[in-house]
């Protein structure tokens, strides 16, 4: 009789190891379904997407290689002393943002929303360079992934073109309206990816938002350098770049620099990078 009863358990506790394994499948270090990472691509491959709490966003592969940053003939007298002297510059492979960070994506990861003027896909705004910071490394602990700011060399580079560039004055075009907001103070910044990408299939490098760079703001070296990171004394003032709504054509140049220093504006903003898997 006590080997029946035994044999008649065996199943109810199979069931009951069952559904203990499907609970604790749904959480992983305090995080319950909801907040999952979707990534079903492959490493470095030309985009390569993700998903928080719903919310996709894709990072476009940047090919590593050599280029000219700065002051370029085709920015003409248009640019400014800040941009020279112009430099060879070589750079690893890497990934950068397809989009500006939206705000869809950054309350998925921070659980808030700074912007004044609220919109899933308009990119967040009124954020300090350590809020960038912050999220990246946020995002880094969600994905596995080595997210970061992209160094202000990384940030040219790509609105270039990368290797595919043409040797367009703005992000993509010598057109400025075929692939920026810009010139519109009244009218704030739009919803990502309504103008053509770029080269590389990036949007909105020029104009819409201004972004922040990982770099301080420092006087540009003739030397050639490779994967370079700018450090100023000061520490003070961190690079912006693309230039905004509120700016005129010759803030949203491909060279034009930009900086802040610990200030929040509703033209400010940030795209992220991410390493390239080795």
């Amino acid at each position: 009789m006590k080997k029946l009863n035994f044999l008649f358990l065996l199943p109810l506790v199979a069931c009951f190891l069952t559904l203990m394994s499907c609970s604790s499948s749904t959480q992983k270090n305090g995080e319950t379904a909801n907040d999952s990472i979707a990534n079903d691509s492959v490493a470095n491959e030309e985009r390569v997407s993700f998903s928080v709490k719903g919310v996709s966003f894709t990072m476009i592969l940047v090919k590593g290689g050599t280029f000219t940053m700065g002051a370029t003939p085709e920015q003409g007298n248009d640019a400014q002393d800040d941009e020279k002297p112009a430099h060879s510059v070589t750079l690893s492979d890497y990934y950068i943002g397809e989009t500006e960070v939206t705000q869809a994506l950054y309350e998925a990861v921070m659980g808030d929303n700074p912007s004044d003027v609220k919109g899933a896909d308009l990119p967040v705004v009124n954020v300090e360079w350590e809020d960038g910071e912050f999220f990246a490394a946020k995002l880094s602990e969600l994905t596995g992934r080595q997210f970061r700011l992209p160094t202000e060399a990384q940030w040219e580079y790509a609105a270039r073109g990368g290797n595919k560039s043409q040797g367009y004055k703005y992000a993509g075009s010598n057109t400025l309206s075929d692939v920026a907001w810009t010139d519109d103070i009244k009218g704030g910044c739009h919803p990502v990816k309504e103008k053509a990408p770029n080269e590389l299939g990036i949007y909105d490098m020029s104009g819409n938002v201004d972004e922040y760079c990982d770099d301080n703001y420092a006087p540009y070296s003739k030397d050639s350098q490779t994967d370079p990171k700018l450090v100023s004394e000061d520490g003070g003032y961190v690079t912006v770049r693309g230039g905004s709504y509120a700016n005129g054509a010759n803030e949203c140049r491909v060279s034009r620099r930009g900086s802040s220093r610990g200030y929040v504006f509703a033209s400010l903003g940030f795209r992220i990078a991410m390493t390239a898997e080795k």
